[in-house]
């Protein structure tokens, strides 16, 4: 393989949103089900970006849509939340294996997250959850939201790097496929307790990807012993 440079999933891939941002729920909304209601929050994160991915609307970033998000779930569930809790995205926890697992990638590879999280996003979410990266590459570079190809395109193009010189890694079968079919390499890595204990979804590789990994240490035993 000729890849230089791997690009990440961040939400789900490298952080656990449902745990964090229901701890952070509970602690600003403590009269509500905070995981119940992390998980209706994430559940408007692509119907948001839907619109602006189909044309509907303009680029707005995504702390903006968690923004409108936050308060529109709040509408649901009968309360008022207060604007800087849509900031718990920002303040999410990384897998076990996460922070390990990039600092050996890193040695051979240049690394950077390709998410439809903002550059300054991912910027404090890098600090608080000491994530490695090199660079931040991803939605904000495009304008526009993953799975659309010139996501991945303008990523691997900030690098100057041809998309076959750059693997995308994410938890999410779906993104994988719009990788690939960016030209990119892909690399599959479980994260089964994503949605908790119920989750059906993405609990195996759906195809032929270049790497499947049990998680970080063991993707980078693979590609960068």
């Amino acid at each position: 393989m000729r890849v230089q440079a791997l690009i990440f999933d961040v939400f789900g891939t490298c952080v656990d949103w449902r745990s964090s941002v229901a701890r952070e729920v509970a602690a600003a909304l403590p009269q509500v089900d905070a995981t119940a209601f992390a998980t209706a929050w994430r559940a408007e994160y692509d119907p948001a970006m839907a619109r602006i991915r189909e044309g509907g609307r303009g680029y707005v970033a995504l702390d903006d849509l968690h923004r409108e998000n936050l308060h529109r779930v709040a509408a649901d569930f009968g309360v008022t939340a207060p604007d800087d809790l849509s900031r718990a995205w920002e303040r999410l926890d990384p897998w076990p294996d996460v922070v390990a697992g990039l600092t050996r990638l890193k040695t051979a590879h240049v690394i950077a997250p390709c998410s439809n999280g903002s550059i300054a996003l991912m910027t404090r979410l890098a600090k608080y959850a000491r994530l490695p990266w090199d660079c931040i590459l991803g939605a904000d570079l495009a304008r526009d939201y993953k799975p659309k190809p010139a996501v991945y395109l303008a990523s691997c193009a900030a690098l100057r790097l041809r998309p076959d010189e750059v693997m995308m890694v994410a938890a999410h079968n779906d993104d994988l496929f719009a990788a690939r079919a960016a030209g990119l390499a892909t690399g599959f890595v479980v994260r089964p307790g994503e949605h908790g204990p119920g989750q059906a979804t993405d609990l195996e590789a759906a195809a032929d990807w270049d790497v499947i990994a049990r998680d970080f240490t063991d993707l980078a035993q693979r590609i960068a012993p």
